[in-house]
């Protein structure tokens, strides 16, 4: 598929923005973990509180692409899309499985703040294979998705992870990316949201994560990991 007057093509200028919340977020779980004081189970909770967030979102993440985005792009995008399409999926799976780890040892650490260093070593093993990740997918798949996947195709992947994220954890998400999203590209994805949406976003969204991050961070700036 080839862009033509008739239907805009996807505007993939979203998924950095993503990505910096995740890079940044993830980076800094384990250290928040292992900063927790042993039998500290108050502070395990708000640490764990927001593993459970970012992980939730990330799970949403990456199902949007695995049923939307890597069928289009192995169906339309040739030779180069079958090579690195199946390196996305196998790096999915590393991905979940870290996953999986690290949701399967938080509950226990969540109510007795011991076998911290667990955890945290679990949390640095997702945050290295997704950030190496990332990094693979900006240079190969964002631009096969600019070139053969339409922007009403590229809605629905983002609309899928929406759907899947609970609503009432949907403002605070939005939040997080707005922290170190380029103005402009969250105006861009603002214009697709009801009205209302658009209009409280960007007051809600900020003020949100500051209140998280203070609780979670210490600070209503955390390091800005973007990069």
């Amino acid at each position: 598929m080839t862009q033509t007057t008739a239907e805009a093509m996807a505007d993939v200028r979203d998924m950095y923005v993503a990505h910096r919340m995740f890079r940044r977020e993830f980076r800094l779980l384990p250290q928040l973990v292992r900063d927790v004081d042993s039998g500290d189970t108050h502070r395990s909770a708000v640490v764990a509180n927001h593993a459970d967030k970012v992980c939730a979102i990330l799970d949403a993440h990456h199902e949007g692409e695995d049923t939307i985005v890597w069928p289009r792009l192995l169906e339309r995008g040739g030779e180069r899309s079958a090579a690195i399409v199946p390196v996305m999926e196998q790096q999915h799976h590393g991905i979940h499985a870290a996953l999986a780890s690290v949701t399967t040892l938080l509950p226990g650490w969540r109510s007795t703040a011991r076998g911290g260093e667990g955890l945290a070593a679990a949390a640095e093993v997702l945050a290295d294979r997704l950030v190496e990740h990332m990094a693979l997918e900006e240079k190969e798949i964002l631009p096969l998705a600019e070139q053969h996947m339409t922007a009403a195709e590229w809605a629905l992947f983002g609309e899928h992870a929406m759907s899947t994220v609970p609503k009432k954890d949907l403002p605070l998400a939005f939040g997080m990316v707005m922290y170190e999203g380029d103005p402009q590209v969250i105006k861009a994805i603002l214009s697709h949201a009801p009205v209302a949406a658009r209009l409280m976003m960007p007051i809600l969204g900020p003020r949100l994560y500051a209140s998280h991050a203070k609780r979670v961070h210490g600070t209503t700036t955390p390091p800005r990991l973007g990069i």
